[in-house]
Order: C-alpha cells, then structure tokens, then sequence
C-alpha cells in the first residue's frame, strides 16, 4: 500500500472512549474527576496534533527480505508526555525489573506472532514494521493509545483504572488500529469507526486467545478484562458476548453497548458512537466464532482478516457493506454453502444484517 493511502485518514485511537472519562471527570471524589479531565485534556491535545500530522508510510526496497522475527523497543516516559522516552528494552534483550516494561514487550509480541503465524502477516505494515512502545506515560492517564506509529500505555489512576499494560487484548486492540490504517484505512466516525473499533476489539480478542491456547467456547470475549480497579462495579471494558453487560457502576454508568442493530445508537459522542455501536459487528464475530467452534482465529478469523485486508473494504464502509464482503470472503475461501457460509449468515442475521 502506497503512503498516500495510509496518511488520507490520521486517527488518534484510545481504547478507553472518551464518553467514559468524561463521565468520571463529573465525580464527586475529586482524585476521580482530575485524573479523568487530565486525561481527556490529553487526548484532545493528541488528537487535534494527529489531525494535523501527516503519516507517511515508506515501503521497503524491491527484494528486501522481510524476517519473521518482530523488532521491539519498549520505553519508559517516566510519567512525562514527551514521546519516546527513555529506552529500556531492545529486541532479545533481557526482562527488566519492571513488570510493566516486561507486559508491553510480551504483548508486542504475541501480537506479532499472530498476525504472523495466523494469516502470514509481517508485523503491522505487512512489511516488519518495528514495534514501539512507551510505558508510564504521563501523570494518573487512564488511557492506552496508538498514535500511528506506536503504542503508549498509562499506568491509570490506581483506582479506576488500573496499568493499561494488563490486558494483553488491550496491547493488541490498538495494535490493530495500525493494521487497520495499513489496510482498509476505516475512516474513525459514524459505522465505518465502528468497524474500525471492532476490528481492534475482533484481533484483541484473538491475541489474547491465541495467547492462551484458548478455544472459542473457552475463551472470556472481554476486552481489558483486569483492567478495572477493585471497587468498580464490572468485568471490562466491553464484552464482545453479552455487549451492554461490561459494567454497571455509580461512576461509569452502564456499558451502552448494543448486540443488535434494533438497538443501535445515533450520537454525536464518540464521533457517532465508534466505541458503542462496534457491540454489533463485534456480536456478530463472537456468534461466528462460536457457531464454527475451535480455534477462533483459524476460521472465523480468517474470514475478518481476508476482508479487512482484501482491497475491496471502502474507508467509509458501514456494516452491511462488511457484512457482504465478509460473505464473499467466506465463499472465497471456503466455498459456497458450507459450515462458514451458514454460520455467517446465521450470525450476521441475528445482529439485524442478514
């Protein structure tokens, strides 16, 4: 893919959504509020810098050879906001004493090797793009981001949020996002930021399984499981299973996500709800996946891969666009009318997109 494509959409991605923190920054425990409205602050700033920075991909030279071996580098911003900051781990490097340092390096990698050893991709761009990341990034941020060209995590607020390091899904969710900006490009609002979200919380998801072994009726299909401080009243951030069900607490409110497109939410928020109506697809995936049983990212996986990726996805597609071109891609692969064929179409008829 040419960098003229690449750069046409510049999204700033967190996996925390912003309708979240702003109704933690209305707390009454003011720790809470500050930390939240900190945040926010932050990713404003963030995102009003991505908006107006040009990301320009650079394509290896004919011939090079690509390694199968990712290219890590983890660095601690030491709780400033000026990125990189120091580096502290290398690739093949020794574990640190820092378990947060340690977590970020491991997630890079199980990311890598998934994408890698699932569907033969070569790190993010295709093309063994090094993977960066910096840890305890700026003062009590609860947020972990992709800023399109690496990861940072926070250490959260201790309270209610904790390490963003934590979740292994986490790390690969926006991860994906890189992947997503390398490929389809998802424009970041109304139901193409859905897909895009989605497709994070989809690969997230699979990371985390793959990392554990885990079959598709083993698995939690919760995204930052582990994530939440002891006294929040939830599991998660979303959960992919049962979305709406995540969380029901005094300070977060209730998860809004909807399964199914009866329930779909028009807003303004979010940039048209990217974060709330990815429920839907991210429904519809954990319907395939379980239909098919197994490994969920050798099937199922396939078919989200092959489409994402496939050349035919438009950045400003919705969901019935993905949903056809996701048919198609299961007929592609795995011919018309069987096990795949039906179980998409049974999946993708129960969330309203049959």
């Amino acid at each position: 893919m040419d960098a003229s494509h690449v750069s046409r959409h510049p999204v700033f991605c967190t996996v925390v959504p912003p309708h979240l923190l702003d109704k933690i920054a209305r707390s009454e425990q003011l720790r809470r509020a500050d930390a939240a409205q900190r945040t926010l602050e932050q990713d404003a700033l963030l995102r009003t810098r991505r908006s107006v920075t040009t990301l320009r991909g650079i394509a290896p030279a004919v011939g090079t050879p690509v390694s199968d071996e990712p290219r890590r580098t983890i660095y601690d911003a030491q709780h400033r906001t000026r990125l990189p900051g120091k580096k502290v781990r290398a690739e093949g490097a020794e574990p640190t004493g820092d378990a947060t340092v340690n977590r970020a390096y491991a997630g890079l990698g199980a990311t890598y090797e998934l994408f890698l050893k699932g569907f033969g991709r070569h790190s993010i761009d295709d093309s063994g793009l090094a993977l960066d990341a910096s840890v305890h990034y700026g003062q009590d941020y609860n947020n972990a981001f992709w800023d399109g060209q690496q990861m940072v995590f926070g250490d959260g607020d201790g309270d209610i949020f904790l390490d963003f390091t934590v979740s292994i899904d986490v790390i690969g969710h926006e991860l994906t996002h890189g992947v997503t900006q390398y490929t389809a490009n998802l424009e970041y609002h109304g139901q193409s930021g859905a897909l895009n979200e989605s497709m994070s919380d989809v690969f997230g998801s699979l990371i985390k399984q793959y990392s554990l072994d885990q079959t598709a009726q083993d698995a939690d299909w919760l995204i930052g499981a582990g994530l939440l401080g002891p006294d929040v009243s939830g599991v998660a951030l979303r959960s992919m299973k049962a979305p709406g069900t995540a969380y029901d607490d005094d300070e977060l409110g209730k998860d809004p996500q909807p399964a199914t497109m009866d329930d779909y939410v028009k807003t303004s928020q979010d940039n048209g709800g990217v974060h709330i109506n990815s429920g839907i697809p991210n429904h519809a995936f954990y319907l395939l996946a379980t239909e098919l049983g197994g490994k969920a990212w050798e099937r199922a996986g396939r078919i989200w891969y092959d489409t994402l990726t496939g050349g035919e996805l438009a950045s400003d597609a919705d969901f019935k666009d993905f949903a056809r071109l996701s048919v198609a891609a299961a007929v592609a692969r795995y011919g018309d009318g069987g096990a795949e064929h039906q179980a998409l179409q049974k999946a993708w008829s129960a969330v309203g997109l049959g």
